[in-house]
């Protein structure tokens, strides 16, 4: 587990109690979509919607959404490609936002997607930009926290995803 996830402040704000006793959780699926290059694995960044930073593309499944369509649908409508996600390798981590209520953190698996395909038209294409970056130089893309942690998370089982994605191609 993340160490972002073991601290109980993180906890306490992605958990919540309903009146019966059970927890709701707010959980969000997300893809890491990669292209290879020989060795290299770069790393494709979409920009969020309101503020224009460089983020990965997540959303809401919708009911009865496995994680793998719901991460597909989410890669082509925020990022406009399309690829095999690596369903062996999720990564949960908090993610933040910022909300009229203030900065909000919510549980974000990813998946990595292994890009076979990039679209020039897709659903928010006039809402976005997209920017590919080597996984080396990805930390510099983002200035944000929680995303830099999990390029270090993506990055710390990039041998094994490299190793699986060249089964694929």
């Amino acid at each position: 587990m993340p160490s972002v996830l073991r601290s109980p402040a993180v906890l306490d704000k992605l958990f919540s109690y309903q009146s019966s006793g059970r927890c709701a959780v707010d959980h969000k699926i997300g893809v890491i979509p990669f292209s290879l290059d020989g060795e290299r694995i770069a790393i494709m960044f979409v920009t969020s919607q309101k503020r224009g930073r460089w983020i990965l593309p997540k959303g809401n499944l919708k009911t009865d959404e496995s994680h793998e369509a719901g991460g597909k649908r989410e890669a082509f409508e925020e990022a406009g490609v399309n690829g095999d996600i690596l369903t062996d390798f999720p990564i949960t981590t908090a993610i933040s936002k910022s909300t009229a209520k203030g900065l909000v953190q919510t549980a974000v698996t990813y998946y990595p997607m292994l890009v076979t395909e990039q679209a020039d038209e897709w659903p928010e294409k006039k809402k976005r930009e997209r920017h590919w970056a080597l996984l080396k130089h990805a930390y510099q893309v983002t200035d944000r926290e929680d995303y830099q942690q999990l390029i270090g998370l993506f990055e710390a089982i990039s041998p094994a995803v490299l190793a699986t994605a060249k089964r694929k191609k």
